[in-house]
């Protein structure tokens, strides 16, 4: 039996179509990144927060959404999260929580 000519293809197609993602999530992780870089001030640099102040990094991004949520909503109180948690679409969140999520906790 001859090979199908299409399944033939399709490893190449599936290649063109990942690399054609990659501007697209090398883009979305830049802006992560930026967006998490606002948290700096409080949170420490990369998530690794000095102090009293509550670390965000190696933190589930799913908690981190959730904190969020309830800041945005009014649900958590707060001197000054939930006029920042306004301030961003619930796609920036996401990437914001992703960033976080990602970074490796500070070493005690």
């Amino acid at each position: 039996m001859r090979p199908r000519p299409l399944r033939r293809l399709a490893p190449c197609a599936a290649a063109v179509l990942m690399a054609a993602a990659l501007p697209a999530l090398a883009q979305d992780a830049l802006q992560a990144r930026n967006l998490a870089a606002t948290c700096a001030n409080c949170h420490g640099t990369n998530g690794h927060a000095q102090g009293d102040m509550k670390p965000l990094a190696g933190v589930a991004a799913d908690k981190i959404v959730a904190m969020l949520a309830d800041f945005k909503s009014g649900a958590q109180p707060a001197t000054i999260m939930h006029q920042i948690a306004k301030g961003y679409s619930d796609e920036q969140i996401r990437l914001i929580a992703g960033y976080f999520a990602a970074q490796p906790p500070k070493s005690k």
